[in-house]
């Protein structure tokens, strides 16, 4: 989107907005932000009360390319300094030491702060307006808590928008976001580097530029958005059957009566299913059409969405990490709806 189509009286209400503490939805290239004023408590308490997000689990603050990163954080590392210069703009937080003056609002109580700078123009231009670009706009994503995470404007529309208490007072239409799912999460409060959250960014595309591979979290890694064992799941139970048993269970669920929702990539005849939704078979494009593609056969209201699990190499590990927790409550769904 090039900078003379950004719809600049727009994004200034949205900035004048946030500096008054109202919550504006605003595009990222991974998906669409619920933000608030990140130096203003009750303002980034008004995120949780929309979201219906428990305190204590930590939002993301999004900066300015131009941001002073020691206004935020204690201290950045030469390893932090290093995949900032590799990756910011774009899909990574990075968690970091919270400066004593930060409210710790933003950190579920905790002394760290998720920061990361967005690529998506529309939230650059945003950032740069607010508060002169010197300010924090916190911003998990534009859902209720735990819900699929919204990758279009209609998609925060449709989630609040018939809510007549919504909190939300702006939505900042900027297309489809490019990335499709959340952004990768690294800690470098501790010295070294964790893998906390998967995403678009791997993690031997993070040792590539820090000359190791981040480590898996341990009990004294700090909390992280969508972080959750239960996450980014639509009402309808998600269920993930391998492609050599898919035939075989959607045919046990016709001949129950029930009626499945299918998310497939690589099928080619099946039998007949409520509605279904091809994907593509490489991991970036799979990635940007997921959280559409749930939304879409979410509104099916089937019995269960069934999806094709996606290979398990480690270029689909963002994939598979956002489908592993979508299918978690439904654990025990598939054997449930066969036996009734």
């Amino acid at each position: 989107m090039p900078e003379e189509s950004l719809d600049w009286p727009a994004i200034r209400d949205a900035a004048r907005r946030l500096e008054q503490g109202e919550l504006v939805a605003f595009p990222t290239e991974t998906v669409y932000g619920l933000g608030a004023d990140a130096e203003n408590p009750v303002a980034v308490a008004n995120i949780y009360a929309a979201k219906g997000r428990p305190s204590n689990h930590p939002v993301i603050v999004h900066l300015a390319p131009e941001a002073d990163l020691n206004y935020w954080a204690q201290s950045v590392s030469p390893d932090a300094q290093k995949l900032i210069a590799a990756f910011w703009p774009g899909p990574l937080t990075l968690i970091l030491k919270r400066a004593v003056h930060i409210p710790d609002a933003v950190s579920g109580g905790q002394d760290s702060i998720g920061l990361r700078c967005p690529s998506h123009p529309v939230a650059q231009a945003l950032l740069r307006t607010f508060k002169d670009g010197k300010g924090g706009v916190a911003a998990p994503s534009a859902n209720k808590f735990g819900h699929v995470s919204p990758t279009t404007a209609q998609h925060v529309r449709n989630e609040f928008g018939s809510d007549a208490d919504s909190l939300l007072t702006c939505i900042l239409d900027g297309g489809q976001s490019e990335v499709g799912i959340e952004s990768t999460i690294v800690d470098m409060s501790r010295g070294h580097a964790v893998l906390l959250r998967p995403g678009h960014i791997s993690a031997e595309q993070i040792a590539a530029v820090i000359g190791y591979l981040p480590a898996s979290p341990d009990q004294a890694a700090p909390r992280a958005s969508g972080t959750l064992e239960s996450h980014y799941a639509p009402l309808t139970p998600v269920v993930l059957v391998d492609g050599e048993h898919l035939l075989a269970v959607l045919q046990k669920i016709n001949l129950r009566g029930r009626q499945a929702a299918l998310m497939q990539y690589a099928v080619d005849a099946m039998p007949p299913v409520a509605a279904s939704i091809s994907l593509p078979d490489t991991p970036i494009a799979y990635a940007h059409d997921l959280y559409a593609a749930l939304r879409a056969m979410d509104d099916i209201h089937a019995d269960v969405i069934v999806v094709q699990t996606p290979p398990a190499d480690a270029a689909w590990s963002g994939v598979n990490d956002r489908l592993r927790r979508a299918a978690h409550d439904s654990a025990g769904i598939l054997q449930r709806l066969l036996a009734d």
